[in-house]
């Protein structure tokens, strides 16, 4: 609450000299966040690395003027993306939202509608592959066009300004290639992309967060290393005697991060408007 002020009567005779004064010019902004290692290095990397580069705001603002929705945004993932498990909360329970920081609280007013919805995007057993692939879309509401990939049927209805590339539990071949080309449809769409980690390495030489970070570099994108966020917790996050699936403190760590990173984003985008 700010304290009310006395108001103060000021001469109505106006001064008799004017003294210009030359403006300070404001220091150099900081860095919101320290240079990270390099991605081979990628487990030190913090959990946030949410720097938005010029060039992603670039894209954002492109994205606005094409068409893109500054209230939407999508997630790339499989099961555990699912809205009952990720950010669904956020639509479904009001009174959760109300204990939440201010700042989230806006960031969930402004996305409302995106949290708890179906997407073609969103699918058990989703891979980078699949998202670009038309025989993956079950185009379960009936919304996307005929032959249409999960990505393309998204991007075109939904209209994200921003999307969580939030995949990797399901590998392929040609892995790295599928997420280069997932990566410059979101930019070329004016979509901002955010890397996310994963928990687990089924694949067993953590070759899939290694991509991820090196794309997250190679781009410019802002990096949310969820497994840096779970290390402290027993299992690192996962179900005991699972390769795949998060526990009850690794899910609830993934859903209350996932809107701190959307805060953070969405709201050093919209500063460069």
């Amino acid at each position: 609450i700010v304290p009310t002020q006395t108001a103060t009567h000021l001469p109505t005779q106006p001064p008799t000299q004017t003294i210009a004064v030359t403006p300070t010019p404001p220091p150099p902004k900081a860095p919101p966040y320290p240079t990270n290692p390099p991605p081979a290095a990628w487990k030190k990397w913090p959990s946030f690395s949410l720097q938005i580069s010029e060039d992603m705001h670039q894209v954002y603002q492109r994205g606005l003027e094409n068409g893109n929705d500054p209230h939407a945004f999508s997630v790339l993932g499989d099961c555990q993306s699912q809205p009952d498990l990720f950010m669904g909360i956020y639509d479904q329970n009001p009174s959760f939202v109300n204990s939440l920081p201010f700042s989230q609280r806006v960031t969930v007013s402004q996305f409302r509608g995106s949290f708890d919805r179906y997407s073609p995007t969103v699918k058990d057993g989703t891979t980078e592959g699949s998202l670009l692939w038309m025989g993956w879309n079950d185009n379960e509401e009936g919304f996307c066009a005929a032959g249409e990939s999960p990505l393309d049927c998204e991007l075109r209805v939904h209209r994200p300004s921003i999307t969580f590339i939030h995949v990797g539990t399901h590998w392929e071949a040609r892995n790295e290639r599928y997420l280069t080309t997932i990566i410059k449809k979101l930019i070329d769409n004016g979509t901002v992309p955010v890397i996310v980690t994963k928990a687990d390495n089924r694949e067993l030489d953590e070759r899939i967060n290694k991509t991820l970070i090196k794309l997250g570099a190679q781009y410019g994108l802002p990096v949310w290393n969820f497994w840096e966020s779970v290390q402290d917790l027993p299992n690192h996050g996962m179900q005991e005697g699972s390769t795949m699936y998060l526990s009850d403190e690794g899910l609830k760590i993934h859903q209350l991060e996932a809107l701190q990173v959307l805060d953070i984003v969405w709201n050093e985008l919209k500063s460069g408007e």
